[in-house]
This record gives C-alpha cells, sequence and structure tokens, in this order.
C-alpha cells in the first residue's frame, strides 16, 4: 500500500503524459504557458518561412525564371497543396511511429534543408537563367535549372507538412484537459496559435517581401532559411519542459480496418438486433487502450456494420478475435461519424480554390498596376496580400466583440454562429471576392486598352493597386469565418478517439482546393486555345475576369450543394441526445 501514489501525489501528476526522461509528467514542472510560448515562438518563425517563400513565388518564376503566368500559378498551387496534403502523412507517422515531439524535430530538419536549397539556387547564377535584355526575348529556365528549384520546393513542403501537422497537437498536450483551469489555457491556445500563425503570414507578406524584391532572393530565402532553424532550436530548447504522450495509432488504420473487415464479411447476413454486434473493446485490443464514449447505433452505412458480425470458431463456439476480421461497433459507428462529415468537408475545397487566386493571379494583377506611395516608395506586389491577413486579424476580436454577442441574441445560441454558420458565411463572401475580383480586372483591362498598353507586358498601367483590395479584404473575412467554423467542427463532431485527424482533415481540404486551381487553370487555358487564352502570359491580351467570372459561379454552385448537405447534416450531440431519448 505504501507504494501507492497519495492523492496529493495524484494531483501533481498529469493524466498520460511523461517528461522527457519517461517519467511521469508533474504538473508543476512540466507543461502549461512556458511550454506553448516556444512552440508558439517557434510556429511564428515557421510561417514566417513557409509564406515568405509562397507569396512571392510567382513573381520569381514569372520575373526570374521567366516562366508565364499560368505556368508559374500551378507550380505555385501545386507547391502549397502538395504541402497541405503532406500533412496527413506526417499526422500519421508521428501517432502512430515516432510521436509528434520527434516529428516537428525532424521535419523542421527537412524544411530547413529545402529553404536552404532554394536559397543555393538564386546564388549560383549557372542555376537561373540570364536576365532579360531590351527588345530580346527572354530565355526560360532550362531543365536542370528546374529540377534544382522542384527539388527544394518539395523537400521544403515534405518539411511544412510533418510540422503543420504535429504543432497544434502537441501544444495543446503541454495542458490538462482534464483539469478545468489548464482546458481554459488550452483554448486560449488554440486561440494564440490562430493569431500567430496569421501574424507570422503578416511578417512575411510586409517585410520579408519587400527585402526580396530590393536586396535580392538570396538574401530573402537566407532570412527564410535562418527563421527555421532559429525555430528548430527554440522548439529544441524546451525539450526538458514539454509534456510528452504516447503515439497511440492512427486513426486511419481504424478506418481502413473496418472497412476491411466489412468486406471479408459482405456475404454475411445482418442480425436484426444490433445487441448481437460485437463491441468489447477490451478483448480485441491488447494493451488495452483508453475507453472510447460509446455512440448510439445509427441506420446510415449499415454495410460497415458487417465488421462487427461476430465470426465463430467451428469448435466450441468461440468469437475469433482478429484484428483485420473483426471490429468493435463503437469504432464502426466512429467511421460513420467521420463518412458523414466528409460532404461538408468536401464543400469547402472550392473555397481555397478561390483563396488561393490571392497569392498568384491577383498577384499578378498587381504587378501591372501603379504600386506607388508618393513619388519614391513602391508596395511589393506580393505585399498585397497583407490586406487579406489584416483582414483576418482583425476579422477575430471583431467577432469576439461584436458579431458574437448580436448572433447570441437573435439566434438564441449561447456560441453564436454553429460551425456549419460560419462555414456558410465563409462561402457566400467567397462568390463576392469572385465578383468584386472580376469587376476590377474589367477596369484594369479598359484601363490598358485606352492607354495602348495591350501589347506591352512590362508596361505600368496607370490604375492604383488599391482597386485589389475589395477582392483581398473580401477573401480574408470569408477565410476568418471558414477557418474558426471548419476548425470548430473538426474538433466537435470529429469522434473522441479521432482528434488528431481532425487538422489532417481540415488542411486537405486546402490541399484539394489548391490542386483544383491547378487543373482549372490548365483547363481553361486548354479550352480557350493558345491565341486567345483567358490566363495569357501578357494579362493585357487575357481575360482574366472571365475566369474570375467562372470561379464565382462554380462558388454559387458550390454554395447550393453545401447547404442541402449542411442541412443533411446532424450534430453529434444532437444525435447523441435524440438516440438517447428513443431508448
Amino acid at each position: 500500500m505504501d507504494s501507492l501514489p497519495t492523492t496529493t501525489q495524484q494531483e501533481k501528476i498529469v493524466p498520460d503524459a511523461y517528461d522527457c526522461k519517461g517519467f511521469p509528467a508533474e504538473r508543476s514542472k512540466t507543461g502549461g504557458w512556458t511550454s506553448a510560448s516556444m512552440i508558439l515562438g517557434g510556429e511564428v518563425m515557421e510561417r514566417l518561412t513557409t509564406l515568405g517563400i509562397t507569396v512571392n513565388l510567382v513573381t520569381y518564376l514569372t520575373g526570374t525564371m521567366h516562366l508565364g503566368n499560368a505556368s508559374s500559378a500551378n507550380i505555385v498551387t501545386n507547391f502549397v497543396g502538395t504541402s497541405f496534403m503532406l500533412c496527413l502523412f506526417g499526422g500519421f507517422l508521428g501517432d502512430t511511429y515516432i510521436g509528434r515531439y520527434l516529428n516537428i524535430a525532424v521535419f523542421a530538419a527537412v524544411q530547413a534543408t529545402g529553404v536552404a536549397l532554394l536559397m543555393i539556387s538564386t546564388i549560383i547564377p549557372s542555376l537561373s537563367p540570364p536576365t532579360c535584355k531590351e527588345h530580346t526575348t527572354c530565355v526560360k529556365a532550362n531543365n536542370t535549372q528546374l529540377t534544382v528549384l522542384f527539388l527544394a520546393l518539395y523537400v521544403t513542403a515534405l518539411g511544412t507538412g510533418g510540422l503543420k501537422s504535429s504543432v497544434p497537437g502537441f501544444g495543446s498536450d503541454q495542458f490538462d484537459a482534464t483539469d478545468k483551469e489548464e482546458k481554459k489555457h488550452m483554448v486560449k491556445f488554440l486561440n494564440w496559435y490562430y493569431f500567430i500563425v496569421n501574424l507570422g503570414s503578416l511578417m512575411a507578406v510586409t517585410v520579408l517581401v519587400y527585402i526580396q524584391d530590393h536586396q535580392g532572393r538570396d538574401w530573402g530565402y537566407g532570412i527564410c532559411a535562418c527563421s527555421i532553424v532559429l525555430a528548430l532550436v527554440v522548439f529544441l530548447f524546451g525539450t526538458c519542459k514539454y509534456r510528452y504522450k504516447k503515439p497511440v495509432g492512427s486513426p486511419l488504420t481504424q478506418i481502413a480496418v473496418v472497412f476491411v473487415a466489412a468486406w471479408r464479411k459482405r456475404h454475411l447476413q445482418l442480425p436484426s438486433d444490433s445487441a448481437l454486434l460485437f463491441n468489447d473493446d477490451a478483448i480485441l485490443h491488447e494493451p488495452p487502450r483508453i475507453k472510447k464514449q460509446r455512440l448510439p447505433h445509427s441506420k446510415q452505412f449499415r454495410f460497415l456494420d458487417k465488421a462487427a458480425i461476430k465470426d465463430y470458431e467451428s469448435a466450441g463456439g468461440i468469437v475469433k478475435i482478429s484484428k483485420w476480421c473483426l471490429s468493435t461497433l463503437t469504432d464502426i459507428e466512429e467511421v460513420k461519424l467521420v463518412l458523414r462529415m466528409l460532404p461538408i468537408w468536401a464543400s469547402t475545397i472550392v473555397f481555397w480554390t478561390v483563396q488561393v487566386q490571392m497569392m498568384t493571379l491577383s498577384v499578378s494583377q498587381a504587378t501591372t498596376m501603379d504600386r506607388h506611395i508618393g513619388k519614391s516608395f513602391q508596395i511589393p506586389a506580393a505585399s498585397m496580400t497583407s490586406f487579406l491577413i489584416g483582414t483576418i486579424l482583425l476579422n477575430v476580436p471583431f467577432y469576439d466583440r461584436v458579431i458574437c454577442p448580436i448572433a447570441r441574441k437573435v439566434l438564441k445560441n449561447p456560441q453564436g454562429l454553429t460551425p456549419l454558420q460560419h462555414t456558410g458565411v465563409g462561402l457566400v463572401l467567397s462568390i463576392l471576392s469572385m465578383v468584386a475580383a472580376a469587376l476590377v480586372e474589367e477596369k484594369r483591362l479598359i484601363f490598358a486598352q485606352s492607354h495602348g498598353l495591350v501589347n506591352d507586358p512590362t508596361a505600368k498601367i496607370p490604375l492604383s493597386v488599391f482597386w485589389l483590395i475589395p477582392q483581398f479584404f473580401i477573401v480574408g473575412s470569408g477565410e476568418s469565418f471558414m477557418y474558426m467554423g471548419q476548425l470548430d467542427f473538426f474538433l466537435r463532431e470529429c469522434p473522441d478517439g479521432m482528434k488528431t485527424m481532425s487538422m489532417g482533415l481540415f488542411l486537405s481540404s486546402r490541399s484539394l482546393g489548391f490542386f483544383f486551381s491547378s487543373l482549372l487553370v490548365s483547363t481553361v487555358n486548354k479550352i480557350t486555345g493558345p491565341s486567345k487564352p483567358w490566363i495569357a502570359d501578357n494579362l493585357n491580351q487575357g481575360r482574366l475576369n472571365y475566369y474570375y467570372w467562372l470561379l464565382a459561379m462554380l462558388s454559387a454552385i458550390n454554395l447550393m450543394i453545401y447547404l442541402a448537405c449542411a442541412k443533411w447534416y446532424v450534430y453529434k450531440d444532437k444525435k447523441v441526445a435524440e438516440e438517447g431519448m428513443e431508448e
């Protein structure tokens, strides 16, 4: 009895958490804001690095590598899309094998390697084409130069994917969700995480972009490389202060197991009573895992229930226990929850297709317009995205202090707008942003024609770049609603055992939005033909406004689909309550 911890000792220890030496984590010596602040500090540097490369990459591809507007936009969207898609791989690796801490450390080093290679490619003259000379055709980057560039970008993308999937989860691990006071701090951490991410973004699109344009890409990418190394050093500095949790396995494995087991038993007949299905979690999982919340049996996707059909041995009537042949009813219901979420998830892809235009084609628009403030200072084209990020930073407190209280009174909902309402507002704003972008582009083309600048791709149209602010402002407002709504949706609606997958799912929708943008740009230019492409290398000869109108129509159709999916969807808490009343 003397070896058992006393109540006081138990209060000092954080459940299911360990220190760097593998001992139970002490509440007073590990975790909390001391650890979280080092994670947030590193995230600022990481975001500065990532967006410092992304936001100004299209101008580097067109101005230095001499690629066309359409192909440059596709390279950027494919690079960013791959970064977000690799979050699923990084999350799987961290949750299943090496843990979040080691995941962050390893992939930060990978990202630093990629950025360093990108910096080197800008320093060595032979790795970029010669500078364009007046009255001569620009020489495009050759295969060797593009290979080095793509290698640097995709090594960076691999590192970014691993980081993004683990940082929010590892940060929240520094707070004990079972303690009321620490749980409040966990919520504050998630809010500060979103704020810090956008603060790092703002630094990237202002200070870093200015350095890239005026001091050179080697200086700009050199700062990016130093930033991610500094982030890694700051992160490693807190090693002895962090709280660690053991990898518990990826929910992707659970989903695969349920589908495989259901497929193997596809010819069997389901019992009329769901109580006859297997649901003994302790027997199936050795060693026993954390007890899951029992979910009510649902009638949707009933073919998955076959994974829980008890298959008996021929002798003795003993149930055969095999991971890939048998699943618990609870595991199956969790997979069903994820399947019900997928239509909502899919309905957000078009939004991110709209959002990525602000980093590609809208930046290309800005390069053709008057960017002067006064007589001497000229705004870098990529810095126009600072209006998007600034809108997000202002919109978060504005929603918390103004919109949310009004929504509570009008909708009589204690949390203000629901996650699905948040998302719906974001989708509406994405339509308006493309309408605004199309109207401004029509005005820009009229100016180019009236001043005889249609055939001069390098000429600056005497139209202020500030005409682009409305589209950045509306998209920024839409992103703040979309981000908060979707993050809340996935954290609330994902099963308790699948919380770590929520960030991966959310970021993967963003990834698919970027890939869809690449596909759409290529398809549009192929259909409109090489003679009069909508997205021409010389924007003054193209019809970018038509492309924006196309995106507005696609967004409107997507909104209709989303509203139907949102009406069909039933929140998990409400469904549990309804099933409980029926029973």
